[in-house]
């Protein structure tokens, strides 16, 4: 299948890397129903490990069956579906080749307090090699008192990967205790948290939807002086994509905590389209619905972004 005019513009972005690098942006770019439009819509299951199992999964019980998420991206039409080792061992000879993979490198879990979060590497590039991976995923804590060593993980990980040409992935997600728990999606701390992955060489950043809050007293002051609109959430998702090398790297949104009505998330991947985003991943609004209503939402989702739909 040839590359269509978007996709090349955007594997373009990515001057600096090898053919492998982007042979698998574009396997991604180019898989599942947004295939060819330059928007993505990626399945994430790393829940089990970062909330445990019942919060997980007893919603739609299902999805304790790690070949249960794979079907579901198949169906639903991913451009990819990214997990932890345990949940891509257990199934991906079963899926070989049907949907890009993209291998979780880092986790933490939830059975202490952890105001300064410092995930473990949970898995390695070569991992990700022997189980036909696309790419790489790794998350940062900007704001964490152990962002540094993050930042260091990230760098080692992500070279190695780009040297076999995997692509990198990378969850910015602030926290931390000098972080209001509000401010960890003020849009100045978000569009931070962007820009900081993109320095760090990811290729796909994933940050969450920002709230107009403006959490840092110097950055409010540059909001108001330059008159930064940021009033509706179209405007903040157009300010963390330029806040994301002026889109010149591909921004994708979370989907966050699980939504009983379908429209809110709809009106999301709208403002996501409206503001020039790439896309969505979306996790507990997947796969804690029952699959079909999972599909219905999905393909909604994707008609939003292949603009079939207001």
């Amino acid at each position: 299948m040839r590359l269509t005019p978007r996709v090349r513009e955007i594997l373009a972005y990515y001057s600096a890397d090898n053919p492998g690098v982007k042979a698998n942006l574009a396997r991604m770019l180019m898989h599942g129903t947004t295939a060819g439009s330059g928007r993505m819509v990626i399945l994430p299951v790393d829940q089990g490990f970062e909330h445990g199992p019942a919060r997980s999964f007893a919603p739609n019980p299902a999805g304790y069956d790690p070949r249960y998420h794979f079907e579901l991206a198949l169906d639903a039409g991913c451009n990819a579906y990214a997990a932890p080792l345990g949940f891509l061992e257990a199934a991906a000879a079963d899926f070989a080749g049907e949907v890009p993979l993209i291998l979780k490198l880092n986790n933490h879990d939830v059975l202490h307090d952890e105001k300064d979060p410092l995930s473990a590497v949970t898995g390695s590039v070569d991992d990700a090699l022997r189980l036909g991976c696309a790419a790489i995923g790794f998350t940062i804590y900007p704001g964490s008192s152990h962002a540094g060593v993050m930042y260091e993980q990230l760098r080692d990980l992500a070279e190695d990967a780009k040297s076999v040409g995997l692509a990198v992935v990378v969850w910015s997600y602030p926290r931390g205790s000098d972080l209001s728990k509000s401010g960890e999606t003020a849009v100045d701390v978000v569009a931070y948290a962007a820009q900081i992955a993109a320095q760090l060489g990811a290729h796909i950043v994933k940050v969450k939807l920002p709230s107009d809050q403006l959490e840092q007293a110097e950055a409010k002051k540059a909001y108001e002086k330059h008159a930064i609109p940021i009033g509706t959430l179209a405007e903040r998702v157009r300010h963390v994509v330029q806040s994301t090398f002026d889109g010149r790297r591909i921004v994708i949104f979370s989907g966050g905590a699980k939504k009983d009505k379908d429209e809110d998330v709809l009106n999301e991947a709208r403002a996501i389209r409206d503001g020039g985003g790439f896309g969505s991943i979306i996790g507990r609004n997947s796969f804690q619905r029952t699959k079909s209503a999972a599909l219905k939402l999905l393909h909604s989702i994707m008609a939003v972004y292949n603009e079939e739909t207001k």
